[in-house]
């Protein structure tokens, strides 16, 4: 084909339907592999005086009932309008779940770095206190630092935003979301809200700080170390305790879900409030984290001591003396462990199951697919690939599999509770040849091939509905209704084959005639052969059983490059404020470490200090954070019975983890280390 021309419809690049791509109607039949004379939708303009009311009327007359349907203009907008708002919704609902997880990280990080401030200034606060500053004043203070704080940050951070925006949308177009014909808003909405929001965070963030920076008594003003006062142990374990019982706010529900849902809704359900409540037990193990630091500590300076001798024995001491210092920096190492951690147990879990039960169920030893994409959705095969593939040598059997949604009239759909509306329940039909579909898919259940009229439902949507074999059940697919009698309960353990219902290739003709063909298994044949027939197929490849298990189970997670995206730059907010921990703390103790480069500590010895040091951030936080993310997987999947999710971690993942944990910190610690050997001595002297 030759490109005559660039199309825009009102400035932008798609429509609401998809890609819009023009083409001489001849042209199109061909590509879309229609019999001759036959089409799949007919725009007609009403004469002037015809109302579209009584246009409808006449065509559906003239027509008769089953050969088309007739919709007026403004219905299929309202449609298209309908399933772009649901499809936004969902989108949308998405990116607020992402963001509340960045948010959540941002509030951590704030407030340690709050918190490691007011540590820092404890002398000059209580020199303020002692000079006749009142408590509201010192929390005036702090507030009004943070105010500052967030007004800058806020505007940065919605500058930075629209950057961000547009890789996120590059993110969106690679799971098959393309939304770049939405141009960015900049109205004050988009502007103002975010910044407000940045704003209260931090104030939030530093209510806690500023709170005990009002607490310091003026006689803090005569010490001249930084070394903390012992507190009592009960006022944290409480406070730890009462945010353990705020985390119950979103683990209490589940019982409901799991009482009511059934299926994907309550997996995802579960899922949703179990994180909410995960990020709450976080912030109660950031509570308790201090009083893991004592033993920790004491291992590591042994351990220190072996290996560096004096300089560990020191480690040892700064690290016990100052537990909520190494407490604040495991923190955030920990959030960020957490975070890796949790996604790669729920993705490397998923994927193993995926290919666990997509190689029982599928017995084909090849199958051919399209990997490319479009608006909406993959790339069909023409409809004659299967009798292409059948002529090849050694072919014992090809069977294509076709796919269209029916939406289901009756029953009608059960009621969620009582006086509410029950949503509509579309079936996602799967169409097979039913001849030796066996020797091609191995389904749970006892379903025997199906006729004409006979549909095979999973036992999910028959549980959920309260379907029983035998029974009648009305869908309503492109051309109106049709009757179809339920032959017969099965499951598709690999939710990837016929994930909902399978019909022959005769019924899905009635259902929808232009149903497409996503795939055609094949028995026999070798992949060189099956490459030869399907050599003028556009984008058709030939993959065996475990390729095309993986391929068809990613189009089944579409968004994961989105939810990388997300918790990468979590992970970064995660570490920076790590690394500003860690230099903070440094700063903290000029005096302190002036001071041992007096009494004859090396440079080196110094260094090594402030790297055992890490090596206890390094520990806490890893272990934390891998205890958080099992413990939560671990909660998913008693919470939703998903055999998705197991929280079996390979071997290799804690190792890697940790390695890479301990990379970071180092490597955030490097620099500290190397200015903290580096304090002159009259610089000790003069710091407070």
């Amino acid at each position: 084909m030759k490109v005559v021309g660039v199309v825009t419809v009102q400035g932008h690049s798609s429509v609401a339907a998809g890609d819009l791509i023009l083409a001489p109607p001849e042209t199109v039949r061909q590509a879309a592999g229609l019999p001759a004379g036959t089409w799949q939708t007919v725009w007609v303009k009403a004469a002037p005086g015809v109302t579209p009311q009584r246009l409808k009327r006449d065509l559906a007359r003239d027509l008769g009932k089953d050969a088309a349907t007739v919709r007026t203009a403004r219905s299929v907008q309202d449609a298209q309008s309908a399933e772009l708002q649901g499809a936004g919704a969902s989108v949308g609902g998405a990116i607020g779940m992402l963001a509340s997880v960045a948010v959540f990280v941002g509030l951590f990080v704030v407030a340690n770095t709050f918190g490691t401030l007011v540590r820092q200034r404890t002398r000059r606060l209580a020199l303020l206190g002692a000079i006749g500053a009142t408590p509201r004043q010192i929390k005036a203070l702090i507030r009004l630092e943070a105010l500052v704080l967030g007004v800058v940050a806020s505007i940065g951070g919605v500058l930075f935003g629209y950057p961000v925006s547009a890789v996120l949308t590059s993110l969106f177009a690679r799971d098959g979301f393309d939304i770049s014909a939405a141009d960015a808003q900049f109205g004050w909405v988009a502007l103002a809200i975010p910044a407000a929001a940045g704003v209260a965070v931090t104030q939030l963030a530093a209510w806690r700080a500023a709170r005990r920076a009002a607490r310091i008594a003026p006689m803090e003003a005569l010490r001249a170390t930084t070394a903390e006062a012992e507190g009592r142990r009960w006022p944290r374990l409480a406070a730890a305790f009462a945010v353990f019982a705020c985390a119950w706010m979103f683990y209490g529900p589940v019982f409901a879900i799991r009482a009511e849902e059934s299926g994907e809704d309550r997996t995802i359900g579960t899922m949703i409030l179990i994180l909410m409540g995960s990020m709450v037990t976080v912030s109660a193990l950031a509570v308790l984290a201090p009083f893991f630091v004592g033993p920790l500590g004491g291992l590591v300076g042994r351990i220190g001591h072996a290996v560096s001798g004096e300089a560990g024995r020191l480690a040892r001491a700064t690290i016990t003396r100052s537990p909520r210092r190494v407490s604040s920096a495991a923190s955030s190492l920990m959030l960020g462990v957490a975070l890796v951690s949790a996604t790669a147990l729920i993705v490397l879990s998923a994927n193993a199951r995926f290919d666990e039960a997509g190689t029982k169920v599928m017995r084909a030893e090849h199958a051919v697919t399209t990997t490319g994409k479009t608006s909406n959705g993959p790339v069909p095969l023409p409809r004659d690939t299967a009798d292409k593939i059948a002529r090849a040598p050694g072919v014992a059997k090809a069977t294509a599999l076709t796919a269209s949604d029916a939406k289901l009239v009756s029953p009608p759909p059960r009621r969620p509770s009582p006086g509410e509306e029950p949503e509509p329940l579309y079936l996602s039909l799967t169409g097979a040849d039913q001849t030796g579909l066996s020797s091609m898919m191995r389904l749970g259940g006892r379903l025997r091939p199906l006729g004409p009229g006979e549909v095979g439902v999973t036992s999910a949507i028959a549980n959920k509905q309260r379907l029983k074999r035998g029974q009648k059940i009305v869908v309503k697919g492109t051309r109106g209704r049709v009757t179809l009698s339920i032959a017969g309960i099965y499951h598709d353990p690999s939710h990837v084959f016929a994930d909902g219902a399978l019909v022959s290739p005769a019924t899905m003709d009635r259902i929808d005639p232009d149903a497409e063909t996503r795939a055609v298994l094949v028995r026999g044949g070798t992949a060189r052969d099956l490459e030869r027939a399907v050599a003028g197929v556009p984008g058709a490849k030939v993959m065996d059983r475990s390729a095309y298990v993986r391929h068809a189970s990613r189009a089944m997670t579409n968004g994961l490059s989105v939810i990388y995206g997300f918790i990468g730059m979590s992970l970064v907010l995660a570490l920076f404020g790590m690394a500003t921990t860690v230099s903070m703390s440094v700063s903290e103790r000029t005096r302190e470490f002036g001071l041992l480069g007096a009494v004859g500590a090396t440079a080196a010895q110094i260094r090594s200090i402030v790297r055992w040091e890490a090596a206890t951030v390094v520990l806490l936080g890893t272990f934390l954070g891998l205890a958080t993310a099992v413990g939560t997987v671990a909660l998913m999947y008693a919470a939703s019975g998903s055999s998705f999710l197991r929280p079996h971690a390979p071997w290799w993942l804690p190792v890697l983890v940790t390695a890479g944990a301990a990379l970071v910190t180092l490597a955030t610690s490097a620099l500290p280390a190397r200015r903290a050997a580096g304090v002159p001595v009259l610089e000790a002297a003069k710091a407070e």
